[in-house]
């Protein structure tokens, strides 16, 4: 994406309609420009979708990367626990199952961070590293020997998830199930996951559930005889006295395979849109593999911003540039805008992988719920593009990205690609 087109004026952007998220990318560049230039904390009424029987007073959209970064900080002014991940307050049975880390405050939040931080050991890390390169060899030399194929479907999608379920110890004969359940969880709003006359927080909860029955037989199943893996590190866990209860194991398994997942994957297809749009990076990329790598893994990263917004909600009066909010509002913070940010970012409409200075908010602000699985995203990504590079560096895309339709994740579904370029 070279060019963004500005041409929808304030009235007619609606960040609270799904078809905005669907407009093309130019377009929707645009009109979240027009917004940081000209209202850069802007108010929408809830959206008409599921969870909805009441209204719930409308939401803020924080679309600089200043203020993005100054909500991120002040968690006790900006509050997780009512829910990060949706526009509206969700049941109180969804945050149970998708609570976690990433649906807390303080003191929870410190807990369950430093409990999941006990598993993953300097020692399980390298572990994990050898087998991520081992992956994106075989994944990339299954793509060179079928030449053409759905590269988002055969190799974006199947890295973070064999990788995750290694870590957790799921039998490999049940990955696809967990991506099948991933992809009903986040793109519940994309008829290709869940059928429009189905009810959406129907399937969201139900996936959800068999996600919490596997991890539960699995835990259970590591209580007994541990293993190996980041799941029986999880259950004899103990900090301060306290271990991971069943309960929050299975979330914290469904943020791993969900959030892990689908964001990663995100980013290595979007990764590969961008190095076949911007041809002179590519070139410089493949021209020092070793020195540029680091650098292009924190632009794909910064391009991609595959996870579209989190949600606060405040706690107490408050003001962030120039506009009062009350307790009780609810913010989203817009981290693909964050991203585009003219006054942070040179050139934002480029894609450069010898960036200096990078301060992309791709791993979410830097406060309390800075992505825990950052290291493990960016080890995924510099691993498979070292390969791409190395054995199909004349890749080309043959037929344009299909988009899911989300407001939540910027993801690609399916992205057709010619190894050998042709």
């Amino acid at each position: 994406m070279k060019a963004i087109d500005q041409r929808l004026t304030l009235d007619e952007i609606d960040l609270s309609s799904l078809e905005f998220w669907t407009l093309p990318l130019d377009l929707r560049e645009g009109a979240l420009k027009t917004l940081r230039e000209i209202r850069p904390i802007s108010h929408y009424e809830d959206p008409p979708w599921a969870f909805l029987d009441h209204d719930e007073g409308g939401f803020w959209v924080v679309t600089k990367h200043k203020d993005v970064m100054t909500v991120s900080r002040d968690p006790k002014t900006y509050s997780s626990a009512r829910g990060a991940v949706s526009v509206v307050d969700l049941p109180t049975e969804f945050l149970e199952f998708f609570g976690s880390m990433i649906n807390t405050d303080d003191p929870r939040h410190g807990h369950l961070r430093r409990v999941v931080s006990r598993a993953f050991t300097p020692k399980r890390l390298a572990q994990i590293e050898g087998r991520i390169e081992a992956l994106a060899h075989e994944l990339i030399q299954q793509a060179v020997s079928e030449n053409e194929l759905d590269f988002a479907v055969k190799v974006a999608s199947e890295l973070p998830l064999r990788v995750i379920c290694e870590m957790m110890g799921v039998p490999e004969d049940h990955a696809h199930f967990v991506l099948e359940r991933s992809n009903i969880i986040l793109g519940a709003l994309d008829p290709e996951y869940v059928d429009p006359e189905t009810s959406i927080d129907g399937a969201i909860l139900n996936a959800a559930i068999e996600l919490v029955s596997l991890m539960n037989e699995i835990g259970e199943e590591r209580v007994d005889v541990p293993r190996d893996d980041v799941t029986s590190a999880l259950v004899n866990a103990s900090v301060d006295g306290e271990s991971l209860s069943p309960s929050e194991l299975a979330s914290f398994f469904i943020l791993l395979v969900v959030a892990g997942n689908e964001t990663t994957r995100n980013a290595i297809s979007w990764g590969m849109v961008a190095l076949d749009e911007f041809q002179d990076q590519r070139e410089i990329l493949r021209s020092n593999l070793t020195h540029y790598l680091p650098t292009a893994v924190e632009e794909i990263v910064r391009w991609a911003s595959p996870v579209m917004f989190m949600r606060r909600t405040t706690t107490r009066s408050t003001e962030i540039s120039g506009v009062k909010l009350e307790a009780g509002e609810k913010v989203l913070l817009l981290y693909g805008s964050a991203n585009r940010d003219e006054e942070v970012f040179e050139d934002p409409y480029g894609f450069r992988v010898d960036r200096a200075n990078n301060d992309h908010l791709g791993f979410g602000g830097y406060g309390p719920h800075f992505c825990l699985g950052a290291h493990l995203a960016r080890r995924e990504l510099a691993a498979l593009f070292r390969e791409v590079m190395t054995y199909m560096p004349n890749y080309r895309i043959t037929a344009e990205p299909e988009r899911l339709r989300s407001n939540f994740i910027n993801g690609i579904k399916h992205l057709m690609v010619s190894a050998d370029g042709r």
